[in-house]
């Protein structure tokens, strides 16, 4: 199989992911404090503190990225911590300018492009949906990461939690596997392959309470 979705390659993946940090540095411009400081959809981690982690994920290349994790004798939380607060400013209009200058980067950690269109696509997410934000990336850039999560297992369970279940996008070309149906915006069913079960809550079909309680499990039960 392919490292990238159908009919994408690299330089394009790289583009839509270069527009969607753009576009999250613009939603994220006129923050207030209490606004960067708003527990986000990923773990523990505040909204500036996933952006951060975005910075880190664009600055440290491959030679770094397996010598960090080797440091951190494979343990992946640590690895993360360490990078992200590498990458967090003095104050939040410090952090959005490291974000901005690594816009425009190609550096990742090892693996497929469409993973780092991922990293980007599904973290945004996790910034705006607690923050109240309506933008939505392009369908182009969702149903490629929706492609690549639904494929394997590799940054997310994404093909283990929708395994024989049919997923039906409502807004774009996106369709996959065969069971009971589950259907809704790309955006949706690509943040829910990612364990985010907030985004369930978009979905609908008979196959949407099993993908549901899937994440749940995943995530030990807590939303």
């Amino acid at each position: 199989m392919s490292d990238q979705p159908v009919g994408s390659d690299r330089a394009a993946l790289w583009a839509m992911a270069h527009a969607e940090r753009a576009a999250l540095a613009h939603d994220l411009a006129e923050l207030d404090d209490e606004q960067w400081g708003r527990p986000s959809l990923c773990g523990s981690w505040t909204v500036e503190d996933v952006l951060a982690h975005l910075t880190a994920a664009a600055s440290v290349g491959r030679v770094r990225w397996v010598t960090s994790v080797l440091s951190a004798r494979f343990d992946f939380d640590k690895h993360n911590e360490r990078r992200k607060a590498e990458h967090l400013g003095k104050t939040p209009a410090e952090t959005l300018a490291l974000f901005r200058a690594i816009i425009p980067s190609t550096i990742s950690a090892p693996g497929p492009t469409a993973a780092w269109l991922g990293e980007v696509v599904v973290h945004a997410q996790d910034i705006r949906r607690p923050l109240g934000l309506s933008y939505t990336p392009s369908i182009e850039a969702t149903t490629a990461v929706a492609e690549f999560f639904a494929s394997r297992d590799f940054t997310v369970p994404g093909h283990t939690l929708v395994e024989g279940l049919r997923l039906e996008a409502t807004d774009g070309p996106f369709a996959t596997g065969g069971g009971p149906p589950v259907s809704g915006p790309t955006i949706a069913l690509t943040m829910a392959m990612a364990g985010r079960v907030a985004y369930c809550d978009d979905l609908s079909g008979p196959g949407a309470a099993a993908l549901r309680d899937r994440v749940l499990e995943r995530n030990g039960g807590t939303a």
